[in-house]
């Protein structure tokens, strides 16, 4: 990796996105840390990236507001200095667990917002910013999006959340081949069982169903874990890629019987 890398990485004032943006300050990028509020949690997050030595910046917005978007982009770089990389990692749960037959267009659409129309929009704005300018052919560019191995398995209690992750996967492709002729890179995580805030209601059930042989390596993922494979990705580490879906799930969709 040469030059210098700025990253925004959404929701990342806590679970996967904080552990991804303090993988990319171990690797020297500046960072700006997202959430939709300057809340405590987010001020927190900033504070101990700058602890560790980070250049970070807050960038506090709601990622639904699509109209917001190339206004932050700009703040970010006026702080921080022109931006490299992008991490859609913010994202929303199901309101209430339940058979989809019951699902309410309101969780519906507060999934389908969250977690697939701002990744697109958000991609669009930061892609149109780097287009807009001469970039350096040595520095890697990049859009990571952090979807979920329900873009894939179905989870019944969950179904609008898989259909909005299904719609981030195809979100991923598409950027990748309008953006693969411009030497920008684009890929899908799709993380398995990780334990963050978001999961501890059922994380020690499903970590008792991993020792059991549900995921091939037998534990749940850690943040951590989710920032090193982002930080591989980002840092230009998996060259001559683009569009691929990474599983970062333990093996946990391996066909098996």
């Amino acid at each position: 990796m040469k030059g210098k890398h700025v990253a925004l990485v959404t929701g990342s004032g806590r679970g996967i996105g904080l552990g991804v943006a303090k993988e990319l300050a171990s690797k020297g990028f500046s960072i700006a840390l997202n959430a939709p509020l300057l809340d405590d949690e987010l001020i927190s997050a900033v504070e101990l990236l700058k602890s560790q030595g980070a250049d970070v910046f807050a960038a506090p917005f709601d990622v639904c507001e699509i109209d917001r978007h190339s206004e932050m982009l700009s703040s970010i770089e006026e702080n921080l200095g022109p931006l490299t990389t992008l991490v859609n990692n913010a994202g929303v749960g199901v309101i209430h667990r339940g058979d989809p037959l019951e699902v309410t267009s309101e969780s519906f659409d507060r999934c389908m917002s969250v977690n697939a129309r701002a990744v697109f929009f958000l991609s669009q704005a930061f892609s149109k910013l780097l287009l807009g300018r001469d970039r350096e052919s040595e520095i890697f560019h990049s859009i990571i999006n952090i979807t979920s191995s329900n873009a894939v398995a179905v989870a019944v209690p969950r179904s609008e959340y898989c259909a909005s992750k299904a719609a981030a996967s195809m979100i991923s492709k598409t950027f990748a081949v309008r953006l693969g002729s411009e030497n920008i890179h684009v890929y899908d995580v799709q993380p398995g069982l990780i334990d963050t805030e978001m999961t501890a209601p059922v994380i020690k059930q499903y970590e008792e169903r991993a020792k059991a042989g549900l995921t091939v390596l037998p534990r749940i993922g850690t943040t951590k874990d989710m920032g090193k494979v982002v930080s591989a990705l980002a840092s230009g580490e998996l060259p001559y890629t683009t569009g691929q879906v990474i599983s970062a799930d333990a093996g946990l969709l391996i066909s098996r019987y």
